[in-house]
């Protein structure tokens, strides 16, 4: 099917969706693993601002250099060279797994979506971790570098908001504003990730701590979500 042409915001909010049918239910973002060595309910929002300031900068100057990159080189080779980057800076094996995974989920949707798009067709064929992803189908849909940088900020706070009430009895109404606060100190990094025009230039601000989790968590035989 080609979609009739909506607006880059349209597309927004359809990528920040979590109903969106892309696998993204089986991660809670470092929560579960969090919660299971001690992290309390009322030290999310402190969690929220800690994965601001390191994996969502790293993942959000992913997805903008991505999208930047496409229409001045072979598709592929681009993105394959931005997720080199960003491989080298997730040291997790766990952590890079569940994000290729993670993917290989909207891959498929959007290779459905968009299928007279080259790039996402050859995507298809051999996905690559979700910000890449991400960055090719913001070229599609024409969203903005800030606005990229902002829906991935979005996207992580809330995924973990959502895991939180099925992890934790807690008034659903509660991490609505954890998640608003979290982003609006993204704020803070949104012009400098915008401006990103090369993979070498993705920063790199490590997570050791959720990194560490993540590994533990991935040796469980009992949990409720990958990571």
């Amino acid at each position: 099917m080609t979609p009739t042409p909506v607006s880059s915001t349209t597309i927004a909010m359809l990528l920040a969706d979590a109903r969106l049918p892309a696998g993204a239910h089986v991660s809670s973002n470092g929560l579960e693993p969090a919660l299971l060595d001690g992290l309390r309910s009322e030290e999310v929002p402190a969690y929220l601002r800690a994965r601001m300031g390191s994996i969502v900068i790293v993942e959000a100057a992913t997805a903008v250099v991505a999208s930047r990159g496409i229409t001045d080189n072979a598709g592929q080779d681009w993105l394959r060279r931005v997720e080199a980057e960003w491989a080298a800076r997730t040291p997790s094996p766990a952590l890079r797994e569940i994000t290729r995974a993670l993917g290989a989920g909207l891959t498929r949707l959007a290779s459905r979506v968009w299928p007279q798009d080259a790039v996402l067709a050859d995507l298809a064929r051999r996905p690559l971790a979700r910000p890449v992803v991400l960055g090719a189908v913001a070229r599609v849909a024409g969203l903005a570098p800030d606005d990229l940088a902002r829906l991935i900020a979005y996207d992580d706070a809330q995924t973990v908001a959502a895991a939180l009430l099925k992890l934790e009895p807690l008034d659903p109404a509660v991490p609505v504003g954890w998640v608003l606060d979290a982003c609006a100190t993204f704020e803070d990094h949104v012009t400098m990730i915008a401006a990103l025009t090369t993979p070498e230039a993705i920063p790199a601000f490590g997570a050791p701590q959720i990194e560490e989790w993540a590994e533990r968590h991935s040796r469980l035989t009992r949990r409720l979500f990958r990571a």
